[in-house]
């Protein structure tokens, strides 16, 4: 199990260091911090909190989601890694606006929903190979475990 967690929190590291890379280089991209900081003051709002130091809310929100994507990438198939991360991409695009967020940092554009669900394959490809790394020794031993 822990090379599950392990795989899926690489996978989750990936996709946030690559999302802050385009951001900073590039116009018109995702910007998923915008929806993350929306969902953690509402949150706070419920209970009379917030946070109003804006840095401290964003290494909040690149918490979440690192978390968030950490468990989705653990706890799915490996070996439907680009139909997982698709998956992905698609409910980081649809759900913001279900649950009554603006989903316009991630969907506002053709551009950013693609580049949204580019960045959620890519996760999943990382997480899929160092699942497959950490369970090389266990392949090529034959074990029934690991299929």
């Amino acid at each position: 199990m822990w090379k599950r967690v392990i795989a899926g929190l690489s996978g989750a590291v990936a996709l946030s260091i690559l999302h802050e890379y385009v951001k900073k280089n590039f116009v018109e991209v995702p910007e998923f911090n915008e929806v993350g900081e929306e969902v953690i003051d509402k949150s706070l709002s419920k209970i009379n909190l917030k946070i109003k130091d804006h840095d401290k809310l964003y290494n909040a929100t690149v918490a979440g989601d690192i978390l968030t994507n950490a468990v989705y990438y653990a706890f799915t198939p490996f070996k439907l890694n680009s139909v997982i991360g698709a998956l992905g991409g698609l409910g980081a695009i649809a759900l913001p606006k279900k649950l009554g967020l603006d989903n316009t940092p991630i969907a506002g554009t053709d551009k950013k929903k693609m580049i949204t669900v580019g960045y959620y394959i890519f996760g999943a490809m990382v997480a899929s190979g160092m699942y497959k790394l950490l369970t090389i020794n266990r392949r090529r031993r034959g074990d029934k475990a690991f299929e």
